[in-house]
């Protein structure tokens, strides 16, 4: 029944539906006449609203493009380290720098890379990543392979066991020393002389995370040889050094007992006039050195009086090596010393600076002075 009636109504509506229609065709004729008739206008006005937003949209998107090397990256601490592995390719990169938001997207980043044949240039590496760092830039640093430097330091007055250690213990340092043995290490350093001691420049090297360990000591010892060479090029005439070696060894000895830098000079004419009369140096630092593991910090008359190859007391002459890394100023004071009479100094109160003598007598009228 319900089927039937449903039938019946569409069946009027449709009849309903034709006679109105039939009833308003003039009218329904003559509008569509206008509407055909506007037609050409608003397809006319359609094509050119259409071209306008098209020629706006390419125009926005070869800005997007254009203007995207040299835009600013919004860099901060949570993101300011990237560590390019060996083997990362331009996508691996470009979505790490995505994910830690240095970037908004990979697309442009690419296609800079691409367009400026830098995708297989790229260098491994940690790398920091500093504010306002704009694309190019970034891609500038990671071709250059400019990664992060870290320093290490050796300090003048310091020992080679001391920075040695130093370098063992720099875990962003790769090892490859034979730090047990120093013969092995001297043959890869290339040195010849009997004793590593004081071979090496006190500065302050830069390095890469990964870089070997001997290429410090290689770089600070050539360095040390350069400037040893250029001093003794420049120092004063008939010093009683056999060799530059023989200066060196008496640069250690004054570093060690400098506390003023201004009494280098004074110091090292002291050294030279007792060396040229044969006298002993009597130097402390040298006992001190001489006796390593021994020395508990504070030096007797005993510790003066045994013999080792470095004691300046109870032997003539310059001890077998430097005892230190001296300071390229300590090295040219020591070939360029002060003209003086004077062959003996103490410390005075203030650790800093010493009282000079010329006779053994004002010594020891200074010593009581400053040491009671």
């Amino acid at each position: 029944m319900k089927l039937i009636d449903l039938k019946l109504k569409s069946k009027k509506w449709l009849n309903e539906t034709l006679f109105f229609l039939k009833k308003n065709k003039p009218i329904f004729k003559n509008k569509i006449k206008k509407i055909s008739s506007a037609l050409p206008i608003i397809k006319k006005a359609y094509s050119e609203k259409k071209l306008l937003i098209t020629a706006a949209l390419v125009a926005i998107f070869l800005f997007w493009i254009i203007s995207y090397p040299f835009l600013s990256l919004d860099i901060a601490k949570k993101n300011e380290f990237l560590v390019v592995e060996k083997g990362d390719n331009i996508s691996q990169i470009i979505n790490k720098l995505v994910e830690r938001d240095v970037l908004s997207d990979v697309y442009r980043f690419k296609l800079l890379a691409k367009l400026t044949n830098k995708s297989e240039s790229i260098k491994s590496g940690h790398y920091f990543l500093r504010n306002n760092t704009s694309p190019i830039e970034l891609l500038t640093l990671l071709v250059k392979g400019d990664g992060i430097l870290y320093p290490i330091t050796f300090i003048e007055g310091t020992t080679f066991k001391e920075n040695l250690d130093k370098l063992k213990n720099n875990s962003l340092l790769k090892k490859v020393i034979p730090y047990n043995s120093i013969n092995n290490l001297k043959v890869r350093l290339g040195i010849n002389q009997k004793f590593i001691e004081g071979l090496f420049f006190p500065d302050t090297y830069y390095f890469y995370e990964g870089t070997p360990d001997i290429d410090i000591l290689i770089e600070s010892h050539k360095i040390m040889m350069e400037k040893l060479d250029k001093a003794w090029k420049e120092k004063t005439p008939n010093l009683p050094y056999k060799n530059k070696y023989e200066a060196l060894i008496v640069a250690s000895i004054i570093e060690k007992e400098l506390g003023n830098r201004d009494e280098a000079n004074l110091i090292a004419g002291v050294f030279v006039n007792r060396l040229r009369i044969g006298m002993p140096l009597q130097s402390d630092p040298t006992v001190i050195y001489g006796m390593q593991d021994q020395f508990k910090g504070n030096l007797s008359k005993q510790d003066l009086l045994n013999d080792t190859i470095y004691n300046t007391y109870t032997r003539n002459g310059l001890p077998p090596s430097p005892i230190c890394l001296p300071s390229f100023d300590t090295i040219e004071a020591t070939l360029n010393p002060a003209e003086t009479d004077a062959f003996y100094f103490v410390a005075k109160d203030d650790k800093k600076s010493h009282h000079f003598s010329k006779t053994l007598k004002e010594h020891n009228k200074a010593v009581r002075k400053y040491q009671r």
